[in-house]
């Protein structure tokens, strides 16, 4: 069992065969060479998500992407309707 903890999100029971389901789903979006997979999220997922005001801009060196708070309202609530086991 899997218990996410965020900042501004409150714990709640994550459904983990779902959670990995998912994120097979979203890496198979940048299948290449047959079988092979990109460790991140496509670009033009993160260009959207920053088109929609849920991330900063992610042009940038870092390896890691900040939540708006839009975002981060956005991700709980996806979190809870696609994942949650209650």
């Amino acid at each position: 069992m899997l218990i996410l903890r965020f900042t501004r999100i409150e714990a709640m029971d994550i459904d983990t065969d779902k959670l990995d389901a998912a994120a097979l789903a979203i890496l198979s979006l940048t299948l290449h060479d047959d079988a092979r997979v990109w460790k991140g999220i496509d670009w033009e997922i993160t260009d959207r998500l920053n088109e929609k005001g849920l991330i900063e801009n992610p042009a940038n060196r870092a390896k890691s992407l900040v939540l708006t708070a839009r975002g981060l309202e956005s991700a709980k609530a996806a979190l809870e309707e696609l994942f949650s086991k209650g």
